[in-house]
């Protein structure tokens, strides 16, 4: 497959996603409180690291995360019913895939659609608000990537653009001053 053909494949998952989140809402409308509360019953939470993710059975690492579209507003004179969000569940049936589910719309992802997803979000999540925490959140989990492949290019105004491939992230960027480089070789040979 080429990469065209990639690419197609990965927007017709990803309009298949958008879809799912912009379908009437109707179908997530709980009828009585026991409803409610079996449909927000927590979903295992499970990111697996380096060292353990050959380990973990594909169906224990499912994720569901609320979407953040507000609740329409009930028409006037209604009464506002009680409304639940549509919510994202994330699950890896097999090594090579993950299924994202919205509103009941299941669309099976690739690795190659899965960089692509990636890669588009983090795009997306640079330009917002709030930024991510300046230090490492306790309890944070990850999977590093130990001696990754880098490049290096000089910048016109002196800057080094370096690209390191992640293992889960793939090719990620970072631009630094020549100040920040002096800082950086200090820091990595500090004994």
């Amino acid at each position: 497959m080429n990469l065209h053909e990639q690419l197609g494949a990965l927007e017709m998952g990803v309009d298949q996603l958008i879809q799912a989140v912009v379908a009437p809402q109707a179908e997530n409308i709980p009828e009585t409180i026991a409803e409610t509360a079996a449909q927000k019953a927590p979903v295992a939470n499970h990111v697996p690291t380096e060292s353990n993710a050959e380990d973990v059975a594909p169906e224990a690492a499912a994720v569901a995360v609320e979407a953040a579209e507000p609740a329409s507003a009930p028409a006037p004179g209604e009464e506002p019913a009680a409304q639940l969000q549509p919510t994202l569940e994330i699950d890896r049936p097999a090594q090579n895939e993950i299924t994202m589910t919205i509103g009941g719309q299941t669309v099976a992802l690739r690795a190659e659609q899965i960089g692509q997803l990636i890669e588009e979000l983090s795009n997306a999540r640079a330009s917002m608000t709030p930024e991510p925490p300046p230090g490492i959140p306790p309890g944070w989990r990850f999977v590093s990537t130990k001696n990754p492949v880098m490049a290096v290019q000089k910048q016109s105004n002196g800057d080094r653009l370096l690209v390191m491939r992640h293992t889960g992230h793939g090719w990620v960027p970072f631009t630094f001053s020549p100040d920040m480089v002096i800082q950086m070789y200090m820091m990595l040979t500090k004994g």
